[in-house]
């Protein structure tokens, strides 16, 4: 890059909307795709999909370009961990407004993340995942977003950066109660910054609940309300690991179900 073209880079303005069929399209404004003919796999792929708009920007020759975020991406739940591999960019004329979404953005942010975690591998500890399958086959407010993050620890730590109200984590947690017993805990989370790096890595195959917290918050996510919906396991699997829940987890799992429903509803509602 030489020095003119720095200086068109340093010179360039912020693009805060563009008018496309005389709609006033800003970020968070949901459109659909058009891409034009001719174009390769990945245009075909994406024609008449809806997406949010997350940036608007400019090339040196003054062209504006539309950066989108699928509604119906999976990846919309990495967080900052999306770009650029869930982020397109398409020209002005690619896109067409959404009705009033020059107006008012249609996709409500979620502001309650429940986060399905565990090991399906080892027996009882598959509990969060399971609660959070069943939380997705059923209907959820648009403001909660249900994810299964297994053990992808790093994964919950970069969704972590969104700025939930309220995670609610879901997880096999051993307290000396009966198998199947469950627990709603508000965690006391020891988030000093000033704690070493080293102490607060995780491993990108494992899930510590306690330590992704620890590294999400040291990334610069703001965890305002923690709560832990746990169940006492019977099997953990053993040394050679077992799939499936024992029968008083399996019961847990749908009495879990309605406990994170009425924390969703009373969440929203205030309370």
């Amino acid at each position: 890059m030489n020095e003119w073209e720095w200086r068109l880079l340093e010179d360039k303005q912020p693009v805060e909307h563009v008018k496309i069929g005389g709609a006033r399209l800003k970020v968070g404004s949901r459109v659909r795709l058009r891409p034009r003919s001719g174009g390769d796999i990945m245009d075909i792929a994406l024609a008449d999909q809806t997406a949010t708009i997350e940036a608007i920007e400019q090339d040196y020759e003054g062209n504006l370009h539309v950066c989108v975020v699928l509604d119906e991406d999976p990846g919309r739940d990495l967080g900052i961990l999306r770009q650029p591999g869930h982020r397109f960019f398409f020209a002005s004329s690619e896109v067409e407004p959404l009705l009033d979404s020059d107006v008012t953005p249609r996709v409500v942010k979620p502001a309650i993340l429940v986060a399905g975690i565990g090991n399906i591998f080892q027996g009882d500890d598959a509990f969060g995942v399971e609660v959070a399958h069943q939380l997705l086959r059923g209907k959820m407010p648009k403001k909660v977003r249900v994810t299964d993050f297994g053990i992808r620890g790093l994964d919950l730590a970069y969704a972590l950066q969104d700025g939930y109200e309220t995670v609610i984590l879901v997880d096999a947690v051993q307290r000396g109660g009966a198998p199947g017993t469950l627990y709603v805990i508000k965690p006391e989370l020891d988030m000093e910054l000033s704690e070493q790096i080293q102490n607060v890595a995780i491993d990108s195959h494992g899930m510590d609940p306690v330590r992704v917290m620890r590294l999400a918050t040291h990334m610069g996510a703001i965890l305002k309300t923690v709560l832990l919906v746990g169940c006492e396991p019977e099997n953990l699997g053993g040394e050679d690991g077992h799939m499936g829940l024992s029968a008083s987890v399996e019961v847990a799992v749908r009495e879990a179900v309605k406990k994170i429903e009425q924390l969703v509803d009373q969440l929203l509602e205030g309370q």
